[in-house]
């Protein structure tokens, strides 16, 4: 067993990537272990789900995965760096992706087929690149400094500098963005002023991991830290930010080197994805009629289909009064 080096969360499902190469699936509904994936050839750095469909991974071996939460089968398979992919993000439209890697690039990714869109050299290894929930920007970390792009013009428009190398970073707006360094202090800044606006101690060593979540007007900050100790804040993101409010902490008595946050789902939210989940089967099966015409067809509403190489099935036969017939 090895540490784990990376988790995501879904509505349903929990993944967790480890140094040992294997991605393991928890089934939070049902409280169980729900299998593992094996493709990866190396550590695996990085984990994102789109919506329910999908879920993306990165490694050391410098691939980029697409799996399908349908069946849990990699439908793509891209040698994203020549070195390790050390994050990825995937837009909310689900037609593009960003990776950065050890080979100083920052690649965009077209999701439709499968291909690299752009490349862009950089000076030095960036190892977190998150884009912004309404996709306008997206923001390059290079040790302590942050790089905010805007996606039109593919133009660096700020930089701002942290004082310890950040180790994570959470949007949690299309503005605010909550950053987390080598120390223990999270700061939050606003990107549309391009400054710092507020900071306070979350921890008492460095901070490791910041999510966040909405609960009607309030936003939920979580930080997970070295010191073991996981923290609940609330923040209101108003005109003038002032420090969250502890809402409480949990001591896990461990070393903690990342954090996803998992609510439950209702019994309404979990009929429509397996309705969801049907419907993205469908999807997947007609992309692949269209495999012959090298066509693939992208639906919007947090859904992506990518090209599937896979052999297409043999034809079953049924009997039908004796007789053997082929299934139409």
């Amino acid at each position: 067993m090895a540490s784990v080096s990376a988790v995501a969360a879904s509505n349903r499902f929990v993944v967790t990537g480890s140094k040992d190469e294997t991605i393991l699936l928890y089934d939070m509904n049902k409280k169980v272990e729900h299998g593992s994936l094996l493709h990866h050839d190396g550590s695996i750095t990085c984990l994102e789900f789109h919506g329910t469909t999908h879920l993306m991974s990165g490694g050391e071996d410098g691939l980029l995965c697409v799996w399908s939460t349908k069946k849990w089968e990699c439908l793509k398979s891209i040698k994203a760096h020549k070195g390790h992919v050390t994050s990825l993000s995937v837009h909310p439209s689900g037609k593009l992706a960003l990776t950065v890697g050890t080979d100083k690039t920052l690649r965009t990714w077209n999701l439709i087929n499968g291909r690299s869109a752009f490349i862009k050299n950089i000076k030095q290894n960036a190892h977190i690149v998150r884009w912004s929930p309404d996709g306008d920007k997206y923001v390059v970390v290079i040790q302590d400094q942050l790089n905010l792009y805007d996606l039109q013009t593919a133009s660096l428009t700020s930089t701002l500098k942290n004082p310890k190398r950040i180790s994570a970073i959470n949007f949690l707006n299309n503005s605010i963005l909550a950053v987390a360094g080598d120390d223990e202090t999270v700061r939050l800044c606003d990107l549309a002023k391009g400054e710092w606006v507020c900071e306070f101690k979350a921890h008492e060593t460095r901070v490791k991991a910041v999510e966040s979540f909405k609960i009607d007007d309030d936003c939920i900050l979580v930080t997970a830290s070295n010191d073991g100790f996981i923290k609940m804040w609330k923040l209101h993101l108003n005109q003038e930010l002032e420090c969250p409010i502890l809402l409480g902490e949990v001591n896990t008595a461990a070393r903690l080197t990342c954090l996803a946050v998992w609510k439950p789902s209702t019994p309404r939210q979990t009929a429509e994805d397996e309705k969801g989940g049907e419907a993205a089967a469908t999807s997947q099966e007609l992309a692949k009629a269209l495999l012959k015409t090298k066509r693939v067809r992208i639906f919007t509403h947090e859904e992506v289909l990518l090209e599937d190489e896979s052999k297409p099935k043999k034809k079953k036969k049924k009997k039908l009064g004796g007789k053997q017939q082929e299934a139409k």
